[in-house]
């Protein structure tokens, strides 16, 4: 994710805007025409920058990237030694992580100032809100990019991310990349983590959503509060022009106390004091309608392709978003209305010939999975089915939420692996358990546990039966199941269309 070519930018320069110390009596002179931190990825004419890690400082490295031509190195004090030992030109300063996003930006020449960039923030909708707003975009007339954990697009250009979002290094490369092809507009989920670490310094956003706020990421946040302070930190000067938020949701109503930015308000549920608001909202299995009332008396009629009330605040936050930006409101409705999908987010798997309906979606968070399962419960004629996990190494403490909010919102819920990592799979389904039992006998779903996830797709699938729906919940667009240090290949989507498949068969024969 770099550009073909990218203008030499002298260390001189970077070393007089950082006031760094030099950590040898060289004069740092070099070309620098990219930057990177991991010493694997290094190209010639890279400053690599040596960070501390968690095992080992990344100047161990710095002989590596000497050797795939790396022409300089930043780190800090503690990285000095093995740098200067390389030969190459060292600048050093005192938190080099903190000057991440400083650094690539200058070494691409700013690239971020030359596209317009609408951020996205929240727990949930991240991803299908950019999807919506690339096509909104798009159908204004924008070379358009995006950015998040589902894909990364700069034209027509596509990726794989390993993140969310992307390290400072990383990013920067991207919009270079963007700006080398053309790019206009870019819509980017922006996550708490890369809020927190500095992976978003030096890129500003004109336009910044807020989607909403529940339990996520408290193995990485100290606690609920830290977690929703750093998400605050996006809509803030430095960062950001103006931001929208969803005021159906608490935080994004106490976030207009806390941001330092104008803020323009949406409703999904129609609330009065909104802005902007969702009327007549008509929700059906294949998607919603509903008309988008604005400021001054402004209104659209919006329909979209995907299913869930959630779906209709995620629409009306894009469309916001893309008023703000610019974008006249029939062109941002028409827009978003030409998404027909987004991989892996209430993505369906049967065809209309089904009996029963087999969705795979995102949701692993609480109030994730309790939008879709109050989603599919107004489209649900017969059983709703969730097939479920938690993963490892990863918030403890939503598990059993998660497990809580399966057994109270489906008919049947089946909790197998997710993502188990390092951890005994059979002590997080525990954890799941002690969840659903907490519900009453009389409202709890009948609760099954089967570790093996294909196993449990399959069972799902063979229960079946007419006007039902089953949603496999997790893991989406992801390819592997993370299991014990192994990668093993394993797509929600290509187990549930072979259950069908067998299904099918195995009804032929009968």
């Amino acid at each position: 994710m770099r550009p073909k070519t990218s203008p030499p930018r002298p260390l001189t320069g970077l070393a007089t805007m950082l006031d760094a110390d030099s950590g040898t009596s060289r004069s740092p002179h070099a070309a620098l025409t990219g930057v990177t931190i991991d010493s694997r990825a290094v190209q010639r004419g890279d400053l690599y920058v040596a960070l501390p890690g968690n095992r080992v400082h990344g100047a161990t490295f710095a002989a590596e990237a000497m050797a795939r031509g790396a022409v300089a190195v930043l780190t800090d004090r503690e990285g000095r030694e093995a740098s200067v030992a390389t030969g190459l030109p060292v600048l050093i300063v005192p938190d080099p992580r903190a000057l991440l996003g400083q650094v690539s930006a200058w070494v691409y020449g700013q690239p971020a100032h030359d596209v317009q960039v609408i951020g996205v923030t929240g727990t949930s909708g991240k991803s299908t809100t950019t999807f919506m707003l690339e096509a909104g975009l798009r159908a204004a007339g924008h070379t358009t990019g995006l950015v998040g954990g589902v894909e990364i697009h700069a034209a027509d250009l596509r990726f794989e991310p390993t993140l969310t979002t992307p390290e400072a290094p990383q990013l920067h490369a991207l919009f270079a990349l963007m700006r080398e092809q053309g790019v206009s507009a870019a819509a980017m989920e922006v996550s708490s983590h890369a809020l927190a670490l500095g992976r978003v310094d030096g890129v500003f956003y004109d336009v910044a959503l807020f989607t909403n706020l529940s339990q996520d990421h408290l193995d990485f946040h100290k606690d609920f509060e830290d977690y929703f302070a750093t998400k605050v930190r996006l809509f803030q000067p430095e960062l950001c022009r103006v931001g929208v938020t969803n005021i159906d949701d608490r935080h994004g109503r106490e976030l207009l106390h806390r941001a330092k930015v104008p803020m323009t308000t949406f409703s999904a549920l129609g609330a009065a004091e909104a802005e902007w608001r969702a009327l007549e909202v008509r929700l059906g299995a294949d998607g919603s309608a509903f008309r988008v009332a604005g400021p001054g008396g402004v209104e659209a009629d919006a329909q979209i392709s995907l299913p869930g009330p959630f779906n209709v605040a995620n629409a009306l936050g894009a469309i916001v978003s893309l008023v703000e930006s610019g974008v006249p409101l029939q062109a941002a409705v028409h827009g978003v209305g030409t998404l027909t999908g987004v991989p892996g987010r209430m993505q369906r798997i049967t065809s209309a010939e089904e009996e029963f309906q087999a969705l795979v979606d995102y949701s692993h968070k609480p109030g994730a999975v309790e939008s879709v399962l109050r989603s599919l419960r107004e489209v649900t004629a017969g059983t709703l089915t969730i097939v479920l996990g938690c993963g490892g190494d990863r918030d403890t403490g939503k598990r059993p939420i998660m497990g809580e909010t399966a057994a109270r919102l489906a008919d049947v819920a089946i909790f197998t692996n997710d993502n188990p990592r390092s951890e005994d799979p059979l002590a997080i389904l525990a954890a799941m358990m002690e969840g659903a039992l907490a519900v009453p006998p009389r409202d709890r779903a009948h609760v099954i546990m089967e570790p093996d996830r294909a196993a449990a797709i399959d069972l799902a699938v063979g229960r079946a039966g007419r006007g039902d729906v089953i949603v496999v919940a997790g893991k989406g667009h992801e390819q592997g199941q993370y299991v014990s240090g192994e990668v093993i290949p394993f797509d929600d989507r290509e187990v549930v269309a072979e259950a069908i498949d067998a299904r099918k068969e195995s009804r032929k024969h009968r």
